[in-house]
């Protein structure tokens, strides 16, 4: 409901963005028969795992279909500017003297035109494609929670979807904080443990739908796994005790020449604290963009041997569609796995820094 209400609100006053037209409203193609442009793999596979300024859905030949988004900036020349994205034509036009860079540092940024021809680039504060997708995700948490919640407020025999979410719930309880923690901490760890991991899966799970709302390479985009990592360093920090810290700069039972005259372990144990939460974020990151950037090379094969052969292309494309689906299962698998993994890391370092000295 709340993708929908948000997909009409959208729509109704702005329409989908078809086609390119110009202020006017007048078509600007040319009529004349244009050169055949070549496949272009990298940028169709980055196209697809880079977070975007639109929800793009299909070409249709020369169309584009796809779902604009709101742009918010803030420059220190003009102020505070809002429009959708429709204005910029996906990138190919201008509006209000900003558009969509084709140079780096800034390519794929909304920069603004300054009078001499310079880009700057202003406060970007755009609802993207994958800030979007993080609004659905923490709806569906929202959702799940609280929906459980109540009906354990009225029975504490589970029906219904309660059935499916409480295995796993107890799974992450039973199976991973207890463990990892212990029996009696790990109860004040359990609402960012059960967040994180529902976190991850359902973006892991919408991410694998090609439409609306999924196809979204949230938890493959760095920005995300690095807020992730850094909530679990900050609560590591924040909840380690004195045995944890003491552990870390004093290092007790190292012997002395790992101390003087270079204190190589308190070295060593410092940087773990960094080290740890940047595996957390890499391996996540990883695994999840690593997945899209396979199947999304197999459908690229189609169109590559098609510009060889348009047959070739028809006579791969049975062979492309069977490896996407046995990709597509293993993906399957890999949202949950990945999901696990974090949450079990995450665990296992607060359990790290809860422990006891023995």
């Amino acid at each position: 409901m709340i993708f929908i209400v948000l997909l009409a609100f959208i729509l109704i006053p702005n329409g989908v963005a078809f086609g390119n037209r110009d202020k006017d409203g007048m078509d600007n193609s040319v009529h004349t028969e244009p050169e055949k442009e070549k496949f272009d793999p990298g940028s169709f596979i980055f196209n697809h795992v880079a977070d975007s300024y639109e929800w793009h859905i299909l070409n249709i030949k020369d169309f584009h279909v796809s779902i604009p988004l709101p742009i918010i900036v803030f420059s220190k020349e003009s102020g505070l500017h809002s429009f959708w994205s429709s204005k910029l034509h996906h990138g190919h036009s201008e509006y209000k003297g900003f558009h969509i860079s084709q140079t780096e540092p800034d390519e794929g940024k909304v920069v603004e035109i300054m009078e001499d021809g310079t880009e700057l680039k202003p406060l970007d504060f755009s609802i993207t494609k994958n800030v979007l997708a993080i609004f659905i995700s923490l709806g569906f948490l929202l959702w799940i929670f609280i929906s459980i919640a109540r009906k354990y407020e009225k029975s504490r025999v589970p029906s219904g979807f309660q059935t499916a979410m409480e295995p796993l719930i107890l799974f992450i309880r039973d199976d991973v904080a207890k463990p990892a923690i212990g029996k009696e901490k790990y109860e004040k760890f359990m609402p960012f443990l059960l967040s994180v991991f529902f976190f991850i899966l359902i973006n892991n799970l919408l991410g694998l739908v090609p439409i609306p709302p999924g196809g979204a390479n949230v938890t493959g985009n760095l920005a995300v796994t690095g807020v992730l990592a850094l909530f679990t360093m900050v609560i590591t920090a924040i909840n380690g005790n004195k045995y944890y810290w003491q552990e870390i700069y004093d290092a007790p039972g190292v012997p002395w020449w790992l101390k003087i005259p270079i204190p190589l372990m308190p070295i060593i144990e410092i940087v773990g604290l960094f080290t740890k939460p940047f595996v957390l974020m890499i391996r996540l990151f990883a695994n999840i963009a690593a997945g899209h950037i396979i199947v999304m090379g197999f459908f690229s094969l189609i169109f590559i041997f098609g510009d060889i052969i348009p047959y070739l292309g028809y006579a791969v494309s049975p062979v492309t569609l069977i490896f996407t689906i046995f990709m597509s299962v293993i993906e399957l698998l890999v949202a949950f796995v990945q999901a696990y993994v974090f949450t079990l890391l995450s665990a296992l370092y607060f359990g790290m820094a809860t422990a006891e000295h023995h």
